[in-house]
C-alpha cells in the first residue's frame, strides 16, 4: 500500500477511503499486504484529481463509476458496430443475387 500511495502521491488513508468507498477492493498476500491493480491504481489518481477539483469523494466515486461503465458501453458498441459493418457487403450481395 505504501508503494502504490507513493506512485499516486496520496496517503494510504486516501488508499483505505477509496476502499471503505468501495470503488477499489485490492487483493491481499499472503502477508495480508493489499496489492493493488494497475486498474485499481487509474480509478484512484482519477479519484485524486477530482478530489482536487473539490469533489466529495463519494461523488467522486460515482463519476468514476459511471465514467467506467460509458467506457465500457462504447467499446461494446464499438465491437457491435464493426461487426454489423463486415456482415454488411454480405447481406447486401445476397440481395442483389
Amino acid at each position: 500500500m505504501g508503494r502504490a500511495a507513493e506512485m499516486l502521491g496520496v496517503t494510504q488513508a486516501f488508499l483505505r477511503n477509496l476502499g471503505a468507498a468501495k470503488l477499489i477492493e485490492p487483493q491481499r498476500s499472503e502477508g495480508g499486504h493489499r496489492r493493488y491493480s494497475r486498474y485499481q491504481l487509474r480509478l484512484a489518481a482519477r479519484a485524486r484529481e477530482l478530489l482536487d477539483q473539490g469533489t466529495a469523494l463519494e461523488a467522486a466515486c460515482r463519476i468514476i463509476i459511471l465514467e467506467d461503465q460509458l467506457a465500457e458501453a462504447l467499446r461494446i458498441n464499438a465491437e457491435l458496430q464493426q461487426s454489423r459493418d463486415r456482415r454488411q457487403p454480405d447481406s447486401a450481395s445476397r440481395r442483389t443475387a
